[in-house]
């Protein structure tokens, strides 16, 4: 075990109750030249940087008159950011407080998109996407609150067992779905449930961040 690994424990006990604290209230944000407000419960793309990765890594894309569907899109900072680049897009998240947060903050950047209250499909009409976008929760453990969805898979990873069976109905061989994963996952256990549905992560980007290895997989 290397010397991150045994400090975060320790780091995260000093750092959580002041990042919750600082979160627990309404915040404003910007990224590129988007701005937003986050609401308390809604995941802040500005301290958890995946967001940002994946985003970056989406705008070397031509997305112009494409489909997208972002899954569980928090903030709506990705959706937001790929409708005024030209996609047609469609933000979903479980979280209420996550998809209220979406809609304004596309209206107060003047991006057009269609905004779905929906855990994973349930509430997505069946349709082939050109790009589908995913920053999944993976920590193997059950969700105690709406705002956890963001965090947590389930105990037995039922978010990833749900996922792909259900992938093969939105999109086809030429669609790219992207996922952001972190070394702190059991990435082996999803890559695991994947091939349950004849699935497999490919690696098309990789970034450390704070001493943290971050990949962008694409499913196929």
């Amino acid at each position: 075990m290397n010397i991150r690994h045994l400090l975060r424990p320790i780091i995260f006990r000093i750092v959580k109750p002041l990042l919750w604290r600082y979160l627990s209230r309404e915040r404003s944000y910007r990224y590129r030249d988007i701005r937003m407000t986050i609401r308390p419960g809604v995941f802040h793309p500005g301290f958890f940087f995946s967001t940002r990765l994946l985003l970056d890594f989406l705008a070397q894309h031509d997305l112009s008159g494409k489909t997208l569907l972002e899954l569980g899109a928090g903030s709506g900072l990705i959706a937001i950011h790929s409708a005024r680049r030209g996609a047609r897009v469609t933000a979903s998240d479980i979280n209420p407080a996550a998809v209220q947060s979406i809609r304004e903050n596309a209206a107060a950047n003047r991006a057009e998109l269609t905004v779905v209250e929906s855990d994973l499909f349930a509430n997505i009409a069946r349709q082939r996407f050109d790009y589908i976008i995913i920053n999944p929760p993976y920590y193997p453990q059950d969700p105690a609150s709406e705002s956890e969805y963001a965090w947590f898979c389930g105990a037995e990873f039922e978010y990833f067992r749900a996922l792909f069976p259900q992938l093969g109905n939105y999109c086809d061989a030429q669609s790219q779905v992207l996922m952001i994963l972190s070394e702190d996952c059991r990435i082996d256990t999803i890559r695991e449930i994947a091939a349950a549905s004849r699935m497999q992560l490919r690696e098309v980007f990789r970034k450390r961040v704070w001493g943290e290895w971050n990949f962008i997989f694409k499913v196929e």
